[in-house]
């Protein structure tokens, strides 16, 4: 975003020094934004076009982009010409109601030739009586927004979605990090890895991936101290979200040169071993930092010189124009840090053990890092985390990862109430955790099947499963995956009930695929089989880097209790109004 285009926000909040953040709502409106903790509020500025003098704009939230159920601020005109600017919130017939509660503060606007731009403030948990307010959390906020013709007599009962001459919703996290990122040394240098006049396909969304080679310099061992976007100008609506893997092939084998769609026919699969995540950027992220004492270890005679580069393009509008280069910057130093950081996977195995039947509107899984894994495998002195990135493919709706601690449940790790698979980035946190051996780490994932006719296996493919926390951490140690999924025997168990109770098609003559696919699935079955994973034992992969297990015998462990549960954060209203 230009200078001209944050102008306005800058001057409401210079004396306060606040960081300005800010994301594309389509190619011609904006949403910028600071966050103040102290006074819990956000401050929001929105540019939109305005090619007719009477018009209205709405902008606010909902859980995941819907205009119907959404909490909006609209700006508006009457037929006198005036301009109002009230609170309101969308019923389900698509109409808006006017809340009793006003929440949209501090309302100021200005129009400049074919532009209008807006402010307001909001409190994060607004305490609205009608419970109609939407409660800004930690993780994915989707930002909706409408605009349409006015004049009109009174907002009161405008059909939002008929009446809209355009609509849509974006995704950020509002509540950010504010933590000032650690100095560079003097020998940092940077190496972009982009893409190069990609002329992206007139889909409303493709993944594309190339394939590059590091530089020689990273013969050497380096530590990577930052890294952010580089967004080609003009296409800050277009680029959704950038992941850079790192290719896990042996240190001299070369890996195909691949320019093109992620999932195209004519990617080598000698490609697939780029899956190792290095960095993460989603649509309105801050440069990702690590702290003063640690580095991401790249470079050296043991690593593979090859990285694969993938932006998600989202192109609603389906233009055939497009033509990209962006892609993620690294910053890197040959000084190496105290410590190298470290990346472990938390949450399910990939496997088609963990499934989640059809027509599930919230089917929920965890998979476990337990006590005796992280006994074994982190050192008495513990490690420390400093971010996250949650993980499952299209049906996952929520994700987060509790600390359990002799019985007791800790502040938890992560959490994002509103998750979107198409929106995922490496978050850092608001306070490092420290794990120590003993500790437990339950990853929980929430999915919604409505629109699926079969079981959605655990897998790699797209139209597969997963939930994965992979959390950022330093020093490094050798455990490199803690997960879970249940126990063999448990499931053939299971299986066998269906047959010789429920008078399924299952047996053990079947795989466990076709034994999932063999059931008809009712609610009850559905239930039966989400208490099932919740109680039965589990199988454990506690995996060092070389992807051998730790030593002892991991089938039929237990889950890990909690014996003392943090209780719901409760709501402080006692300052409102």
């Amino acid at each position: 975003m230009g200078r001209t285009a944050v102008l306005m926000l800058l001057l409401l909040v210079a004396a306060t020094d606040a960081q300005v953040f800010s994301v594309p709502l389509d190619a011609n409106s904006t949403f910028s934004w600071t966050v103040n903790y102290a006074t819990e509020t956000v401050s929001v500025e929105v540019h939109s076009p305005a090619t007719h003098k009477d018009l209205w704009v709405a902008v606010g939230f909902s859980d995941y982009g819907e205009l119907k159920g959404a909490d909006l601020c609209v700006l508006w005109r009457d037929w006198r010409g005036r301009t109002h600017f009230q609170d309101t919130w969308v019923a389900k017939d698509g109409r808006l109601s006017v809340d009793s509660q006003q929440d949209c503060l501090g309302f100021r606007h200005v129009q400049k030739h074919d532009v209008i731009k807006f402010t307001f403030t909001r409190r994060f948990d607004t305490c609205d009586p009608q419970q109609q307010d939407y409660i800004l959390e930690e993780g994915t906020t989707h930002i909706v927004w409408a605009r349409g013709r006015g004049p009109l007599f009174r907002l009161e009962g405008l059909d939002v979605p008929e009446t809209a001459q355009s609509h849509g919703f974006q995704r950020a996290q509002l509540l950010k990090n504010l933590a000032p990122s650690s100095p560079h040394p003097p020998d940092t240098w940077h190496h972009d890895v982009t893409n190069s006049d990609v002329h992206v396909p007139d889909d409303d969304t493709t993944y594309w991936c190339r394939v590059h080679r590091l530089p020689a310099a990273l013969r050497t061992k380096h530590h990577v101290v930052q890294y952010e976007a580089t967004i080609t100008p003009g296409n800050e609506a277009l680029v959704h979200h950038i992941e850079v893997f790192h290719c896990e092939a042996p240190p001299h084998e070369d890996v195909p040169a691949y320019e093109g769609p992620c999932e195209g026919p004519e990617r080598p699969p000698a490609t697939r071993v780029c899956k190792r995540v290095l960095a993460a950027w989603a649509m309105g992220a801050l440069p990702f930092s690590y702290p003063e004492e640690a580095g991401l270890p790249i470079g050296g005679l043991d690593f593979n010189p090859y990285v694969m580069l993938e932006v998600h393009y989202n192109n609603p509008e389906r233009r055939a124009d497009w033509v990209d280069s962006s892609g993620v910057r690294l910053y890197l130093t040959p000084t190496l840090r105290l410590f190298d950081g470290g990346v472990m996977e938390l949450g399910l195995e990939y496997t088609e053990k963990m499934a989640i039947p059809p027509k599930q509107p919230a089917f929920v899984l965890s998979g476990y890092c337990i006590t005796e894994c992280t006994a074994v495998a982190v050192p008495t002195e513990g490690i420390l985390i400093f971010g996250s990135q949650l993980h499952t493919h299209l049906t996952g709706i929520r994700v987060f990862t509790r600390h359990i601690r002799d019985g007791r449940e800790l502040p938890e790790l992560n959490r994002d109430n509103h998750y979107s698979p198409h929106f995922q980035e490496i978050r850092p946190l608001k306070r490092q955790v420290r794990l120590l051996p003993g500790d437990a780490l339950i990853t929980t994932c929430w999915y919604k099947t409505t629109d699926r006719d079969n079981i959605t296996l655990g897998g790699f493919a797209i139209s597969d499963e997963m939930c994965v926390n992979y959390i950022h951490y330093y020093p490094k140690i050798d455990l490199e995956v803690c997960k879970s999924s249940i126990s063999s025997e448990s499931l053939q168990s299971y299986f066998r009930f269906l047959h010789e109770w429920e008078g399924q098609a299952t047996g053990p003559e079947l795989g466990i695929s076709d034994n999932y696919k063999a059931v008809q699935w009712s609610p009850m079955r559905a239930h039966v089989l989400q208490e099932l994973y919740h109680e039965t034992p589990l199988s454990m992969q506690c995996n060092q880097s070389t992807g051998e297990r730790f030593p002892g015998y991991w089938e039929n462990m237990p889950i890990t209790p909690v014996l003392f549960p943090l209780p719901p954060q409760p709501r402080d209203c006692s300052k409102q109004h």
